[in-house]
């Protein structure tokens, strides 16, 4: 399959299953709120370097969590009943992001995470669309996770931990607020073993399409998540 270049001011994409058995779809275009909106809501996400073109991919299988299905280790159950993280949401969103791209560059990893992409979702996260969902210990941020949130799916883009669990911890979180707002779908994107082992599994692209179809109304309603501490659900 061909590449496809994307047209500046025109925030349309191609149809995901056109993408190249590797998962890239399109290059260029730009970071904007509306065709942020457009590529999740089809299936599609960007993921490039500093340096690069904007790179917008839409992989085949998914790796995606329903709600219902989360599984917690006996370990990270004695970790949520020692009550170690304190959990919140949305009260520290330009430091989760912050911390994600610092923990891929220390890891040695690189970051897709660049300036242009923390100044992007800072701003969907103003407009309603994106959130954090943190773990706090004793005043610190010390684990954490960020996503994008339209209708009942939560498109997750990256998490870190400076503490044992600590981003287990924030999933936990989201995954129990998930299921009170009426989430059915969280897209983790590409497989890893630790959210395999949390009960993610992988499905096609076109099983996929057709559950951001059934999850995602054609007139979109910013997220409900409130920014507060959860002190009733603490770890």
């Amino acid at each position: 399959m061909p590449v496809f270049q994307l047209i500046q001011d025109m925030p349309i994409f191609p149809n995901a299953s056109y993408a190249r058995e590797d998962g890239l779809l399109a290059i260029g275009g730009d970071l904007s709120e509306t065709r942020l909106i457009e590529a999740y809501r089809n299936g599609i996400f960007p993921w490039y370097e500093e340096g690069q073109p904007i790179l917008w991919w839409s992989p085949d299988p998914r790796l995606v969590i329903c709600p219902e299905n989360l599984k917690i280790s006996r370990s990270l159950q004695k970790t949520l009943r020692k009550g170690l993280f304190t959990p919140r949401i949305n009260t520290a969103f330009n430091q989760v992001i912050d911390a994600c791209a610092e923990t891929r560059l220390s890891d040695g990893d690189g970051t897709w995470i660049t300036q242009d992409m923390k100044k992007a979702y800072a701003k969907l996260h103003r407009k309603g669309y994106a959130l954090s969902v943190e773990s706090w210990s004793e005043g610190e941020l010390v684990g954490g996770l960020y996503g994008v949130l339209i209708g009942k799916c939560f498109f997750g883009e990256s998490m870190f931990s400076i503490r044992n669990d600590a981003s287990k911890c924030a999933l936990v979180e989201l995954v129990s607020h998930a299921k009170t707002q009426g989430i059915q779908l969280i897209d983790c994107q590409m497989r890893t073993d630790h959210l395999i082992r949390m009960g993610a599994h992988q499905i096609s692209r076109k099983e996929y399409l057709g559950q951001l179809k059934r999850f995602i109304p054609k007139r979109i309603k910013k997220t409900s998540f409130q920014s507060a501490s959860s002190p009733a659900l603490a770890f």
